[in-house]
């Protein structure tokens, strides 16, 4: 049986050592970071399945850790810890596409189960984009096992895994009206305000991404959801 193993990188020594024993009673291998620079090297040299990481963080702050992390591995999930509630600190996680974001004070059996619905919800994609070949879309082609979107066979973005989850799943469902709950539940596996706000950030991704063929379009309908239309 394969263990998930957790990257969790929190500068606080007794809040750490508390969090890394509980996550391993949880079943969880865990490897503990105390800074961002060496969060980043364990991760360039550790297959992670997925990274917990504080924000405020000496040598390199969580967001800047987690630029690196996307860059090296789009497909890995990431979950933000921090203990300010600003406003701007949510947008900037939702941007970098984090799958959650966590105030502290928390409850770890609440970060426990966060993080049991994200991998097994990363784990089921996994699984479907293995079975799904190269998907036409429009002018676009879309490579589920690599990650890749091409435009008239020249790469055009190197996808994160919420990324590919959320084109195949409109996709899917092209030409249709979908309510965003269900988009949210599907995708997100919640439809609570954090992740209304990173849906409504990973759409306008999208749109950006396929502007160069006319034929697509997401359509929102206020107050019902959206439409990914091809033709």
């Amino acid at each position: 049986m394969n263990v998930n193993h957790i990257l969790l990188a929190e500068d606080d020594p007794d809040f750490g050592n508390i969090l890394k024993q509980y996550l391993e009673i949880s079943g969880y291998k865990v490897t503990w970071a105390k800074d961002g620079v060496e969060a980043l090297e364990l991760f360039e040299k550790i297959d992670f399945h997925i990274c917990v990481l504080d924000v405020m963080m000496p040598k390199m702050d969580g967001f800047s850790l987690a630029e690196n992390i996307v860059d090296i591995k789009p497909e890995i999930p990431f979950v933000f810890l921090t203990a300010r509630k600003m406003k701007e600190d949510k947008i900037k996680g939702l941007k970098l596409g984090a799958d959650d974001y966590i105030v502290k004070p928390f409850e770890a059996d609440e970060l426990v189960l966060r993080l049991r619905n994200i991998l097994k919800r990363a784990n089921t994609f996994l699984s479907e984009r293995l079975e799904e070949n190269l998907v036409r879309i429009g002018q676009y082609t879309f490579n589920p096992r690599r990650l890749e979107l091409k435009f008239n066979d020249e790469l055009e973005k190197q996808l994160t895994e919420k990324e590919g989850e959320l084109i195949l799943f409109l996709f899917n469902h092209k030409n249709q009206l979908l309510k965003r709950e269900e988009i949210l539940k599907k995708v997100w596996g919640n439809d609570d305000y954090f992740s209304g706000r990173s849906m409504d950030v990973f759409i306008s991704r999208l749109r950006k991404y396929f502007k160069k063929d006319a034929e697509i379009s997401i359509k929102s309908s206020r107050g019902i959801g959206l439409e990914f239309k091809i033709g």
